[in-house]
């Protein structure tokens, strides 16, 4: 019999007791973990005194619950508010970020490369969850419809209810890491020290790589004692041992000129003297002279000349004679006006050498690593980025320094960058701009629950009814600086913007967190099988075909593929992928429709079950699917 698809998210529990399993396989019997048998294998790494190091509150236990715990919701998508569905890789959803993060376990699970987050501060005023074991969908409609859900210092709860907020968030967030994956989390000092503790609890000790300062402000006259400047970034990579290490950039500035010919052509380029005053030596052989293009000859100020050794203080090149001429192709000697170079006449020359410098090389081989104090990305730059978009919101991070974390990080094609609190969506214009500069295709994941604008705010007064509305208008209009920019760069270089097409992503799929389209996946909704299809259709009346497709993607776990609507033996079907698989949710399948479904070798393939006229016809149209290299059939 045609197997059924599973309307809920990853079983996170199962997939912990499979883990195990894997370990220690003697030690799960009937899929429950027997622990007198793990002990034993586990010996004296086992703590059985009654005191014992740990951190805990009140409703940690109910935390790790809600986290395991199934979720039959699904994101309903939005083509009408997005910006270039049909291409675009980039995602914008709409929902409460625990339940969301549930629902891209099976898709995105292990393939985060980094995750950027600027949670609540919890300064008494923030906005805080408040998650609970209820229906999912009802306790998500009870969130958006609250406005005054801050979390107020007077309250005895005040650290446990942010804890409560943020650990299971972070416990789903980890899973979706990759093993080279690394996050960033903004906090300042309200809960620097709880975050610390419950991130070294979920990723791990030896996986904390840091902490470091950010300066947010030049001067600040408030506070009862200091007057705070600066926030912290906590970072912990998934698995210390995989991650790629920070490398401390490069000023991409600096890097100006092009490449015009060769092998290197089209690579960005600076020069640098080949002579520093800084260098010193004795050794010969990085004392030599160089030849000029009119003949003559330089050296770098000094006592002695080639081939005396020289004395100590006399001025040396950065390479030897053998490096300077096993890289002939890198060196440019100019003429200047100003030189402090000697010439065979021990008078200062007209010539100044120079080695070219690419940015790949520096980017691939700098072992040099970034500072744990940050400068130079105050907040106010995020009010100026905002104010030129024309974007109203306050306490957003400048794009400056996600991108900066982004290029620390290391972070290249086809990398996925997700941002759970995305709030006004900054960390989508920093990966836009990280694109565009580096001509990569980052991809990003942004994630804002659709919290309500104060109606005596700006953003109110504006249009924007909730957060998401405003970051969804911020990446529309930074996407069109984004290829405004790059066009007047074009232009810059004397290039017409068709002689080397615009290929940045600036577009997104934005999608809505709701209740599942299937009547008998909806916890809320109570069905009897044997009469659902003559009492009640399997879709939710209000809910489309694409809406009922995308969450078969959802919780098939193929979310990230392009899903396209094609005809086949005069039918409306869906192909997900290349030949990934093949969606029908159609009437009155008969074999001329399995026969046509076959040529177009999909591996998978699922259809609705009452599409078939009996079970006769199910069991026939898998075993021809089957037959002929169907891996996977499925039914709703």
């Amino acid at each position: 019999m045609m197997e059924k698809m599973n309307g809920k998210s990853m079983d996170l529990l199962q997939e912990n007791i499979e883990y195990v399993k894997s370990l220690f396989p003697s030690a799960v019997s009937d899929g429950k973990i027997n622990f007198d048998v793990l002990k034993q294998f586990l010996g004296e790494a086992i703590d059985e005194s009654k005191e014992k190091y740990q951190f805990t509150w009140n409703g940690k236990s109910n935390s790790i619950k809600m986290a395991q715990a199934p979720s039959t919701m699904t994101l309903l998508p939005c083509k009408e508010i997005s910006k270039n569905w049909d291409n675009t890789k980039n995602l914008f959803i709409e929902g409460d970020n625990f339940e969301v993060l549930k629902q891209l376990q099976k898709t995105y699970f292990g393939k985060v490369r980094m995750i950027y987050i600027d949670p609540p501060y919890n300064t008494g005023r923030d906005f805080v969850y408040k998650d609970s074991f209820d229906e999912s969908s009802q306790n998500y409609k009870e969130q958006t419809q609250q406005t005054n859900m801050s979390n107020p210092n007077t309250g005895g709860r005040f650290h446990t209810n942010w804890l409560n907020m943020m650990y299971p968030r972070l416990l789903l967030a980890r899973n979706l890491l990759s093993d080279d994956g690394v996050i960033f989390i903004s906090i300042d000092d309200n809960e620097v020290d709880e975050l610390k503790m419950m991130c070294t609890e979920i990723f791990g000790e030896n996986n904390f790589v840091g902490c470091a300062g950010r300066i947010t402000k030049k001067s600040n006259n408030k506070g009862e004692f200091w007057a705070p400047n600066f926030d912290y970034i906590l970072t912990y990579t998934k698995n210390r041992g995989e991650a790629i290490e920070f490398t401390g950039g490069a000023n991409v500035e600096s890097y100006n000129l092009v490449e015009e010919d060769g092998p290197r052509k089209g690579e960005k380029y600076q020069l640098v003297r080949l002579y520093m005053s800084s260098i010193q030596n004795r050794n010969p052989e990085q004392r030599f002279w160089i030849e000029c293009p009119d003949g003559s000859k330089i050296i770098p100020p000094g006592t002695t000349f080639p081939p005396e050794r020289p004395n100590l203080g006399d001025g040396i090149w950065r390479w030897s004679r053998s490096t300077f001429e096993a890289n002939r192709d890198k060196i440019v000697i100019k003429e200047v006006k100003s030189s402090n170079l000697l010439n065979e006449n021990k008078e200062p020359a007209k010539w100044n050498v120079f080695t070219k410098t690419y940015l790949n090389d520096v980017l691939e081989r700098s072992s040099a690593k970034p500072n744990s104090f940050i400068e130079g990305y105050i907040n106010q730059m995020a009010s100026h980025e905002l104010n030129e978009l024309d974007i109203p919101f306050d306490y957003a991070k400048p794009t400056a320094l996600i991108k900066y974390l982004m290029e620390v990080a290391q972070i290249k094609n086809d990398d996925i960058v997700l941002d759970f609190f995305s709030g006004s969506a900054s960390t989508a214009d920093a990966v836009m701009q990280l694109n565009s500069e580096s001509d990569s295709k980052v991809k990003f994941i942004m994630v804002q629950l659709p919290e309500l604008t104060d109606e005596k705010s700006e953003a109110y007064k504006a249009g924007y009814k909730n957060i998401c509305e405003i970051g969804e208008e911020r990446i529309r209009r930074a996407g069109k600086k984004v290829e405004d920019d790059w066009n007047k760069k074009q232009n810059e270089k004397g290039l017409l913007a068709s002689d080397k097409l615009f290929s940045t992503d600036t577009g997104f799929k934005v999608f809505k967190l709701d209740s599942t389209n299937i009547n008998p996946w909806d916890n809320m909704n109570e069905y009897d099988e044997e009469s659902l299809f003559t009492t009640a259709t399997i879709f939710k009346l209000d809910r489309s075909k694409e809406d009922v497709l995308y969450e078969i993607m959802l919780k098939y776990g193929v979310f990230d593929q392009q899903a396209s609507e094609i005809e086949v033996n005069g039918k409306t079907m869906y192909r997900v992928g290349q030949r990934h698989m093949m969606v029908c949710l159609e009437d009155k399948i008969d074999d001329s429709d399995i026969t046509e479904i076959c040529k177009l070798e999909p591996r998978v393939v699922v259809f609705k079950e009452d599409g078939f006229k009996d079970d006769n016809a199910k069991i026939n149209a898998e075993y021809n699917l089957k037959k002929s290299g169907v891996e996977d059939v499925k039914c709703i």
